[in-house]
């Protein structure tokens, strides 16, 4: 038996409907009228999704290496255990992405073990898409005090089959909610001897994802469940309750889930406004300077704060070395860009212009918790409709 739905209160289909007209109007702006913007926005997100996720497991990435871990760069320097990680969650996700649009796709034990492998594969002691081979406990690092224990080992081929059936299951449910248990479960089962965490918030991404609604880098709260830990792990105590106990009431991680899409969903539709703006103004600069108009992408995420280095301004204005080289000279000497380093290890950052635009575009981040919202604590409106509630 795995941890069943909770059954949902009035302000819970409420927020669930905020929800849904939030990943509609996400859906409009990445899908029916994509801007030439729309690349860095999905390759920022996606660095954020495995900066925030591996970021819970102590894997401390900076923004500007899970770029170049969405990028597919080389290291500078020798390749770290962090390195190896971002990277190795960097290839689920985009497992997860072509996942998400295969006709013919089944969720089986064997699909999470090779995703398993593909983010732990690096270290064999993790025993890279297997099972783990024995007990398992979750320890407070800071304390030493053991705060969960697993199912025994002999349960969690079992107990996996049971979820992957419930996973495979045809019904009305909310993807949003199904996602939340999936994560749930996955993480109180622990299958794995390590990567559980990473494992359980991708399959909530690909659950998700499989609906179609939006791209799954715009569907995923992995980051902010980065940038909300403590409450991630507080949460999820409360349900666990110190033990493998599935008859445990789920709603208050449900609930927690819901508000992390909900704030998720509209810090992604202030950065698309965002950007909007943001790209008006590089292009104002670009007319002002007399630049070329391949220049507008790179400049736009420097603006972001990106480090560009000479093989990255290639891909991003498809020239040449040598044209990269002369770009990035006349846009120092234009003082749009600041210079970094020598030889290899070369960057360039914004120059105060680019830094001034970002942040006259700049909007509150404050996002409320839905369940604080007027229309939602009111009792006199009437419930939304959703199907399979």
């Amino acid at each position: 038996m795995i941890f069943s739905d909770p059954t949902l209160q009035a302000e819970d289909l409420k927020v669930l409907d905020l929800i849904r007209s939030q990943r509609e109007r996400l859906r409009l702006y990445t899908q029916n009228t994509p801007r030439r913007w729309m690349g860095s926005l999905r390759r920022s997100t996606f660095a954020r999704v495995i900066q925030g996720s591996n970021s819970i497991e102590g894997y401390n990435a900076t923004m500007d290496e899970a770029i170049a871990a969405v990028e597919e760069e080389l290291p500078i320097d020798d390749r770290t255990e962090t390195w190896f990680a971002i990277n190795g969650y960097r290839a689920a996700l985009t497992y997860i992405m072509q996942a998400s649009t295969d006709n013919y796709f089944e969720f089986s034990k064997q699909f999470l073990k090779s995703l398993h492998f593909m983010m732990t594969g690096f270290n064999l002691n993790s025993y890279p898409g297997q099972w783990r081979p024995g007990s398992v406990h979750v320890v407070n690092k800071a304390s030493g005090e053991i705060v969960y224990t697993a199912p025994d080992v002999d349960f969690v081929d079992s107990l996996v089959i049971e979820l992957v059936e419930y996973l495979g299951r045809e019904t009305n449910q909310s993807s949003v909610v199904r996602a939340a248990m999936a994560h749930l479960n996955l993480t109180m089962i622990h299958p794995f001897k390590d990567g559980n965490g990473r494992m359980a918030r991708a399959l909530q991404t690909l659950v998700l994802a499989r609906e179609g609604i939006v791209h799954p880098l715009f569907s995923s709260i992995e980051e902010w469940l980065g940038r909300n830990t403590d409450e991630y792990y507080r949460v999820l105590a409360c349900v666990g309750q110190g033990e493998w106990n599935p008859r445990n009431d789920t709603l208050p991680w449900v609930r927690f889930c819901l508000k992390g899409h909900y704030q998720q969903a509209a810090t992604l539709i202030r950065r698309n406004e965002e950007y909007e703006s943001l790209f008006s103004l590089v292009d104002e600069i670009i007319k002002n300077h007399s630049l070329h108009d391949r220049m507008a992408i790179p400049l736009f995420d420097a603006a972001l704060g990106t480090r560009l280095t000479n093989s990255r301004y290639q891909s991003e204005a498809e020239v040449t070395q040598y044209i990269a080289s002369r770009d990035l000279k006349l846009l120092a000497d234009e003082g749009l860009f600041e210079a970094h380093g020598e030889k290899r290890g070369r960057f360039y950052t914004a120059g105060p212009d680019l830094q001034a635009a970002r942040q006259q575009v700049r909007k509150s981040k404050q996002v409320p918790d839905p369940y604080q919202l007027p229309s939602v604590l009111r009792k006199d409106e009437p419930t939304p409709h959703l199907p399979g509630f």
